[in-house]
């Protein structure tokens, strides 16, 4: 399976994607993208969730396979004050991360 091309594209330009997760419709800024367990993941913060906005922000971890119909929008974000790119779980397994 290819990677995700809308994922590496959202995290170069800092612009969030649209996908469907568990069945609902979600927006997300992509922070970045790394492996695990030999599956691609992203780090991303949730900015709407069927058309809403969260209760509150935060940096959530979605697998790659569980996102469907992904769709970059143009909509930019700043990156997120609490994304740590140094945190252990991304050590050598970084594929991309937006830029500060």
């Amino acid at each position: 399976m290819l990677p995700n091309k809308e994922f590496f594209e959202g995290v170069a330009l800092k612009k969030c994607v649209t996908a469907t997760y568990n069945k609902m419709q979600v927006v997300l800024a992509p922070h970045i993208l790394y492996t695990r367990h030999d599956e691609m993941h992203v780090d991303a913060v949730t900015v709407e969730r069927e058309g809403e906005p969260p209760r509150e922000l935060k940096l959530g971890t979605f697998k790659l396979a569980g996102l469907k119909d992904v769709v970059v929008v143009d909509r930019q974000f700043e990156p997120y004050d609490m994304f740590d790119a140094a945190a252990e779980k991304y050590q050598g397994t970084t594929l991309m991360m937006v830029e500060a």
